[in-house]
């Protein structure tokens, strides 16, 4: 088969695109290669010279020529699109998948798995994932969630939230939480400290020394943390630890908790 070579003129916004697209490393090498087909083309050079340049076959050469000139840019990042040669579920079954895990469960299981679901339905697995990943379902994953019964909740979230949006001046925002029941353990041996070629020991057997409750509370512009251990858990050893804050804090300043 004979051909006239083509005549290409390019504009300087495809030319600039087709010339990043060849020269960046992130670019596909086919793509690369398309758009040097095209640059070769419209700087004057025949089939023959591209072919030799490129390493390319003439149809390759002439496929991507034209599909330059019938699409423009966009023709060439563009693969030739083949059928499936998996036929398509009937939009029945499609729909049963969906709704048996949005609103049933399984025998004996909190949750639809593959296996699970292709017993109840009669497809591959295979399938089962295709048709979840397009329905945007993911029916391991289960979030926690607790309500409030705060009647307060409102005015507390505000006052959190504003001082994100409206950070006080000279004002000091500490993060306090409480860790309680802590176990004080003590190893009935002594164990071996770690050296060259060997780890470190530690006996398996230990004896208690009961439990103990950790408060902190986290500077969150300084990393600072004020801390301290209490033997128990209740009101009056939080307020004895709001109090060592209070010491802590340089004053006059305000304490966001």
């Amino acid at each position: 088969m004979r051909r006239a070579d083509i005549c290409l003129y390019l504009g300087p916004a495809d030319r600039a695109e087709l010339e990043a697209l060849r020269t960046d490393r992130n670019t596909a090498r086919k793509l690369a290669w398309r758009a040097g087909i095209v640059l070769e083309t419209a700087d004057g050079a025949g089939t023959v010279e591209i072919m030799r340049r490129m390493g390319m076959s003439k149809p390759t050469v002439w496929r991507w020529q034209e599909r330059y000139l019938d699409e423009g840019v966009r023709g060439l990042k563009r693969d030739k699109t083949r059928p499936s040669r998996v036929p398509p579920l009937p939009r029945e079954i499609r729909l049963q998948v969906i709704t048996k895990t949005v609103q049933e469960a399984p025998p004996n299981a909190t949750h639809w798995t593959r296996a699970t679901m292709v017993e109840a339905v009669g497809i591959s697995a295979s399938s089962v994932g295709r048709i979840w990943a397009e329905a945007g379902l993911k029916p391991h994953i289960v979030k926690g969630f607790k309500v409030s019964n705060d009647p307060m909740l409102e005015e507390k979230v505000t006052d959190i939230v504003g001082l994100y949006l409206d950070p006080p001046d000279r004002a000091v925002v500490l993060c306090v939480d409480e860790k309680s029941q802590i176990q004080a353990l003590d190893r009935t041996q002594p164990g071996l400290p770690l050296k060259k070629g060997r780890a470190s020991t530690m006996t398996h057997d230990y004896k208690r020394h009961g439990t103990t409750t950790l408060f902190a509370a986290l500077d969150v512009k300084s990393g600072l943390v004020i801390g301290d251990c209490m033997p128990r858990h209740r009101a009056k050893e939080f307020l004895t630890f709001l109090r060592r804050i209070d010491r802590a804090v340089k004053k006059p300043r305000d304490i966001h908790l």
